[in-house]
């Protein structure tokens, strides 16, 4: 026979209800894991390209047709997850030859690849760069660079590896991150807009 509950007994459990979603709604959030450093390299820009923008594929009228054209987009923010409004992101990377726009690699990289680029994120914090998928050259797994400014201020610099990489187990600069190796390699799937990589970057202030 089908037991029934007594009104009082229905009446009490509808009002532990609210407390048992705010105890579950009150969890702390899982904490979050700062981007680790690494070192700038020797090909930041010596002096940074008449075009800056978002769009490493077009330097001023000259349009790159080589490498695998790729978005790379993510967040800025803190542990706590607040968006770093107003910080600045910098990214500068090799052309599909391998080649960097420094006067140390030769001075052969590609003019029609702009080869760096800076945004200034607002109040959600994303950032967004139209780029090329990274490629490797001797002794270096593909990767981009990436620098975070708030005003005159380094926040970070660091470099974004591309996952599932062969060449990622033999860069020295790679396998020194150990277990934060996770925070900055990260997937280039193909998307609705073309190959697509998320990077989210979290500062420790």
């Amino acid at each position: 026979m089908r037991k029934h509950l007594s009104r009082r007994t229905v009446a009490a459990a509808l009002v532990a209800l609210p407390a048992c979603w705010t105890g579950v709604r009150a969890q702390p959030a899982p904490a979050r894991r700062a981007t680790p450093a690494q070192t700038e390299g020797p090909f930041y820009p010596v002096a940074l390209p008449a075009d800056t923008d978002a769009d490493l594929l077009r330097n001023g009228r000259l349009q790159y047709t080589r490498g695998d054209p790729a978005w790379v987009e993510g967040t800025v923010t803190d542990l706590a997850g607040k968006p770093l409004a107003g910080a600045q992101v910098e990214i500068w990377q090799c052309d599909h030859a391998g080649h960097y726009h420094h006067p140390g690699d030769g001075g052969r990289a590609d003019p029609d690849f702009q080869g760096f680029g800076r945004v200034t994120v607002g109040s959600d914090g994303r950032y967004r760069f139209r780029t090329i998928r990274p490629v490797p050259y001797t002794g270096r797994a593909p990767h981009i660079h990436v620098k975070v400014k708030m005003q005159r201020r380094e926040l970070l610099t660091t470099q974004l590896y591309v996952e599932g990489d062969p060449g990622n187990p033999r860069d020295f600069l790679w396998r020194n991150l150990g277990a934060d190796r996770d925070l900055v390699t990260v997937a280039f799937r193909p998307g609705p807009e073309g190959v697509q990589a998320s990077f989210p970057i979290v500062i420790a202030t």
